[in-house]
């Protein structure tokens, strides 16, 4: 299949070494709304065409558009290229709100066209190895979780980290989906959650890049620890931060009533899992490898491809997504106002989640 990227920032590196390395896709073209960086990224990769948004949604025999732009240009690129019959990619989160993820539906159904979303870390062996694990019954009944992502921030390392701090970023909705999609993959679909949020400081300092020593400011909850209830009955608490020097990152634990499963890192598509049994005198974990080959970033465009050829169901379909973006919003919501904010998709969608959800749907 014919593949364009849109956006040729940080990001753009990690896919392009996967999907151009990948037998089963083609990259046709990049663009960007700097053609010298898009240009960079073509010459880097071996990219054959490279220019402006426009000028790729305009070529004819690009099938699927991989939307790489920050946040708050998702839902306008995603809606400018299903419009021009493209199916799409898109990076995370899928939109900034619900009623964002409904507008890119409506038109993904007129369109006749499939949107896909980040992360596609969950179809890595670390994780599906996971699924499995719990679909096999090995922690026994599954009763919550626990997650944590706590860092400093990515101003230290990222040379452009504004839109990070902006409406759309922080820690909810910049690493949120990795967490909420493996918890969701693992205990279904959310249906409240509670949250609490602080604010270290009003703006941040660049520690890399050609502005470092720059100053930007900071426009949304840059610590929050939240309780996430499931459509199941299992609970599970989170935090999202990026206020914390100690950093505590890749934590996902699964609790059932024979034991925890560890799971990797959800921001990665590998890693070895620990199995700790309830009744074990061994305070040991059973530790235990990932099943499965290993692509990184771009397995999802992949998957998505050979599932439109196929003429089936993507798995990092826009449901899954859309309920992510629903989560992100209600966990936002409930931050700022000490509120317990109810999740339900139904509203938009009558066969979104929890009615017509799998979770198992996601195990390979």
């Amino acid at each position: 299949m014919k593949v364009g990227v849109i956006g040729a920032g940080v990001i753009s590196e990690q896919y392009l070494e996967s999907l151009t390395k990948a037998p089963s896709v083609s990259i046709e073209m990049i663009a960007d709304l700097d053609p010298t960086r898009s240009e960079q990224r073509a010459r880097q990769y071996g990219v054959p065409t490279f220019g402006t948004p426009e000028e790729l949604l305009a070529h004819e025999d690009i099938e699927l558009v991989v939307n790489l732009t920050i946040p708050k240009a998702h839902e306008e690129v995603t809606i400018a290229a299903l419009k021009a019959g493209k199916h799409v990619w898109s990076e995370k989160p899928l939109a900034l709100d619900k009623a964002s993820a409904a507008r890119i539906r409506h038109q993904a159904l007129e369109s006749g066209r499939e949107v896909c979303c980040a992360p596609d870390t969950f179809l890595g062996p670390g994780i599906q190895t996971g699924l499995r694990l719990v679909k096999e019954g090995r922690i026994g009944k599954v009763t919550g979780a626990t997650t944590a992502f706590e860092v400093s921030g990515p101003e230290s390392w990222h040379p452009n980290p504004d839109f990070l701090y902006a409406k759309g970023g922080g820690p909810i909705f910049d690493m949120g989906p990795y967490y909420l999609t493996a918890l969701v993959c693992a205990l279904g679909p959310i249906s409240r959650v509670v949250a609490r949020s602080s604010q270290a400081r009003d703006f941040r300092v660049i520690g890399s890049g050609p502005r470092a020593g720059e100053k930007f400011p900071v426009e949304v909850p840059t610590n929050v620890i939240a309780l996430i209830d499931f459509a199941g009955g299992q609970i599970a608490q989170s935090s999202f931060s990026f206020d914390c020097a100690r950093p505590r990152a890749g934590v996902v634990e699964i609790h059932g009533t024979e034991g925890t499963l560890v799971l990797p890192d959800p921001n990665s598509h590998e890693g070895t899992l620990q199995l700790f049994g309830i009744d074990s005198n061994d305070s040991e974990p059973e530790i235990i490898p990932c099943v499965g080959e290993v692509m990184q970033r771009g397995v999802g465009v992949v998957e998505m491809a050979q599932a439109i050829r196929e003429g089936r169901s993507p798995r990092a379909g826009i449901d899954l997504a859309a309920h992510v973006v629903e989560v992100l919003q209600a966990l936002e919501e409930a931050a700022t106002s000490g509120e317990e904010v109810k999740v339900d998709s139904r509203a938009d969608a009558p066969a979104l989640l929890p009615v017509a959800f799998n979770p198992w749907a996601t195990v390979i």
